[in-house]
């Protein structure tokens, strides 16, 4: 089982979505981790929610420091994307393992200003945006590519475009 490592500032919504969307999801293949530069101490109640309705367990679900994963005794990650342009831009703590990194930017649904529906409707739009990536994750040859052809496949599935 490879570990992955999700990171956005906050680690209420959007990296939490994919820790638990990818252990899910990956029938005992891969690990979710998640975790961000400055938690916001709790996971978002509508990221909760949004999991919850989709079938995953929240149970143990939490917001927390990358500080937690960066040193000795600490899992490997064999992958750790970005989501959120903010942690694109942080100086990140050095990875053991040289894990294969990528952006994979969304639109952060716990920054939606709209009424109960809208923000709903942001957080399903960024699940279903997640989904996808992950699964077109999860589907890639891993045995057959190098190291560099994967960093640049996990790349271009940040950059598509999901809308």
């Amino acid at each position: 089982m490879s570990n992955v490592l999700f990171l956005c500032t906050g680690n209420s919504a959007r990296s939490l979505l994919a820790e638990r969307m990818i252990s899910d999801l990956s029938e005992g293949r891969f690990r979710g981790f998640s975790a961000g530069s400055h938690p916001a101490g709790r996971p978002h109640p509508i990221a909760l929610e949004v999991l919850r309705e989709r079938g995953h367990d929240v149970v143990g679900c939490r917001s927390k420091s990358w500080n937690e994963f960066a040193g000795p005794g600490r899992p490997l990650f064999a992958f750790v994307f970005t989501l959120c342009d903010d942690a694109e831009q942080e100086t990140c703590p050095v990875w053991p393992g040289r894990p294969a990194n990528a952006h994979w930017g969304i639109e952060d649904p716990a920054a939606c200003t709209g009424d109960d529906d809208e923000v709903r409707r942001a957080f399903r739009q960024a699940y279903d945006t997640l989904w996808r990536r992950i699964e077109l994750f999860l589907d890639l040859p891993f045995e057959e590519l190098g190291e560099d052809e994967l960093v640049l496949r996990l790349q271009a599935i940040g950059r598509l475009d999901d809308d």
